[in-house]
């Protein structure tokens, strides 16, 4: 699962960058093991799932009541059929790839993810995305809840400051694997 590699999230003229911090010097590294993570898992024939958080155009549809939510609302970020809200070049879908949209913390919360899994009859998810401490690891711990193995690609992830991408990946590694991208293709995803 791809979560959140999205204009707002990942560009540097996006409005909310959870992902990254002001001068982030490893923006590029990430995003370049997300793309070879995306082809890797292209070229095993995996079903790619790609989550992205959306709010509503209309005014007062969307819960404010976590400061990240009035955050989002006040910087104007991720609004459904804007470009912020629009995948990142180069990380979006392709083809018949499944696409998610969600509008909190959680990319089960309140969308049809479960769903679209059980539809492709997966057991194990691989995920990756931004921010690590904000929907990386709050999906990542639902799927361990809902009974799937959890494996996720830590390069391919990025938070706000390294510390904090370091201790979400500690939480993670308490109910799954932590995984470079090159470790996962090369042992062919296995």
């Amino acid at each position: 699962m791809a979560l959140h590699y999205q204009n707002d999230i990942l560009h540097p003229d996006g409005r909310i960058r959870l992902g990254f911090g002001q001068d982030a010097e490893n923006r590029k590294g990430v995003m370049d093991a997300a793309k070879r993570l995306l082809l890797g898992a292209r070229a095993a024939s995996l079903p790619i799932v790609h989550v992205r958080t959306a709010r509503p155009r209309a005014a007062g549809t969307f819960s404010e009541n976590a400061p990240i939510f009035r955050n989002v609302v006040a910087a104007g970020a991720v609004v459904e059929g804007e470009w912020g809200s629009e995948f990142f070049e180069g990380l979006g879908p392709i083809s018949d790839e499944t696409v998610v949209v969600h509008n909190r913390v959680n990319g089960f919360y309140d969308s049809n993810l479960e769903m679209r899994l059980r539809e492709l009859g997966v057991t194990r998810l691989i995920l990756s995305g931004v921010a690590t401490n904000s929907c990386v690891e709050h999906t990542a711990r639902h799927a361990a809840d809902m009974g799937y193995e959890v494996i996720v690609a830590e390069d391919a992830c990025s938070a706000s400051r390294p510390e904090v991408h370091e201790a979400a990946l500690f939480n993670i590694s308490l109910i799954g694997s932590v995984v470079t991208v090159n470790n996962l293709v090369e042992a062919g995803f296995e």
